[in-house]
């Protein structure tokens, strides 16, 4: 049974002691892999805490769960379009529809299922949110595709997982949009520098098999690229900040998370197999001194 389990699961033993359906359904949504939707969700915070309202407990775990479930189907969908692009690629044959053991028929029922959890989470939202939440759509069913036709999906990435920024901020607020732009810009900037890092793991593989990403686009110089993306992420929060607030100590809430993304660039080695998913999966304490910095700079 371990041999089914993808190698950068972060819950072997959880999910290695399933029924082999429901282990394999909870691989296809990567529920082995939680920092997927953490990543989703962190924006759908930025929005909240920003929005200056408070914590709004009740209203995170509705986004938490719907982040869950989306990303959950969106993962599915992009097994079933990428199917026989995942199994020439050591890191994703193991994959349920790659690998044969779920059919795409019972994969489309897995991600009609997830997608009523989804409806239920966006019933929950007032109008204006459920309508910016609906515009994401499009984006989500184009990024699998973009692999192919683009040396940089991760910028499209970048649009798609920070989605629950608007939705979030919608939910409160329908004003300051330049604020909501910088940030939401400065998030695509974080995504192309986590997932540029992620890509370092399958450069061979993907060159082989003609997968395009930006961790191959970079080269060599792709410590310094990264670098450049993160950079520019503080930047355009900072001066998101600057917008909704204009006052220097808001910009000094950003420097925890400037630190942290410092470290990764700092202590990232490509050609270590485990450090760049070490460091990928470390931006979910990235997003969380993210986080923190738009409670503190809209709740002050």
């Amino acid at each position: 049974m371990s041999e089914q389990i993808v190698p950068d699961s972060e819950h072997r033993g959880l999910v290695a002691r399933l029924p082999q359906l429901p282990r394999d359904l909870a691989l296809l949504a990567r529920f082995d892999r939680p920092i997927g939707w953490w990543l989703l969700f962190w924006p759908c915070v930025f929005g909240v805490w920003l929005a200056g309202a408070g914590a709004q407990l009740a209203l995170l775990g509705w986004l938490l769960l719907g982040s869950i479930a989306m990303r959950g189907a969106g993962c599915v969908y992009n097994d079933i379009v990428d199917a026989d692009l995942d199994k020439q690629v050591a890191r994703t044959a193991l994959r349920p529809v790659a690998n044969g053991r779920v059919s795409k028929k019972a994969a489309w029922a897995w991600l009609v299922s997830l997608c009523l959890v989804g409806l239920v989470v966006l019933l929950q939202l007032r109008w204006q949110a459920q309508i910016v939440a609906l515009g994401s759509l499009a984006l989500v069913a184009a990024y699998p595709f973009m692999k192919r036709i683009t040396w940089w999906p991760q910028a499209w990435l970048g649009m798609v997982f920070n989605w629950g920024l608007l939705v979030g901020w919608a939910e409160l607020r329908w004003d300051n949009w330049d604020v909501l732009a910088c940030l939401y810009a400065g998030c695509i900037c974080w995504v192309i520098g986590y997932d540029t890092i992620y890509a370092l793991q399958d450069r061979e593989d993907d060159a082989m098999v003609g997968i395009r990403s930006s961790a191959l686009a970079m080269g060599a110089r792709v410590q310094g690229g990264i670098a450049g993306f993160y950079a520019a992420a503080i930047g355009l929060w900072a001066l998101g900040f600057w917008l909704y607030r204009a006052d220097l100590l808001a910009c000094l809430a950003l420097l925890p998370v400037a630190g942290h993304l410092a470290w990764q660039v700092a202590t990232l080695d490509a050609d270590d197999p485990m450090n760049p998913l070490e460091r990928f999966r470390a931006n979910r304490w990235a997003g969380a001194l993210m986080a923190a910095a738009c409670f503190v700079v809209g709740n002050a």
